[in-house]
């Protein structure tokens, strides 16, 4: 170790204090994107938060008048609300896929998917609403399944989607209480089932 002459002739040898640890930061792991990218570019340009541009569209019909129109409880009430309603032409109402839906646990507790048989049963709902009114005399009454036709089930509707569903009367044969639908359900932009219902109106 080479000393310089001052401190030799001081006979003691200066100690340098030993240098702070050096902290060096890691470059940050690039992070999977939590929306979709169209969604969170969008955003700013109508001056709204995510958290605010969820699907809450007005209803036409909310969830207690959808009862008095419908039989159906829990377990299997199975529409949410209507967003869109012509009498006896077309409904669309959505209903909300939740973890805390009474099937998921069997079906399946690995892969919770909604079952496509209640996808069905709940466009068939829907169209009922489309189909009845309560203060309406001549539109009370229920409709029974008579049957599906061209039913298809292109992607799986899990917790936390929304299916949006869009019933249309295609034929209505008043003399015998037969309504022809046509029924398709949405996730987003994505087609996820459609099928053609024959509905039966029966007596409450």
């Amino acid at each position: 170790m080479a000393l310089s002459s001052r401190t030799m002739q001081s006979g003691r040898v200066a100690s340098r204090p030993a240098a702070a640890p050096r902290v060096v930061a890691a470059r940050p792991a690039r992070s999977m994107p939590v929306v979709r990218a169209d969604a969170a570019a969008e955003a700013p340009k109508l001056g709204l938060g995510l958290e605010k541009k969820g699907p809450n569209f007005k209803p036409l019909r909310e969830i207690n008048q959808i009862m008095a129109t419908l039989p159906h409880r829990y377990p299997f009430l199975l529409v949410d609300r209507v967003v869109e309603w012509e009498f006896q032409k077309y409904a669309v109402g959505y209903k909300c896929v939740t973890i805390n839906d009474n099937f998921f646990p069997g079906h399946f507790p690995e892969r919770p998917i909604m079952p496509g048989v209640l996808q069905v049963e709940a466009m068939a709902q829907l169209a009922g609403l489309c189909m009845l009114n309560p203060e309406d005399q001549a539109a009370k009454g229920l409709f029974f399944f008579g049957g599906i036709e061209g039913c298809r089930f292109r992607k799986p509707v899990v917790p936390g989607d929304v299916l949006m569903m869009r019933t249309e009367v295609t034929k209505f044969n008043k003399k015998f209480g037969i309504v022809k639908v046509d029924a398709k359900g949405y996730v987003g932009e994505d087609l996820v089932v459609e099928a053609e219902l024959t509905l039966a109106m029966g007596k409450p």
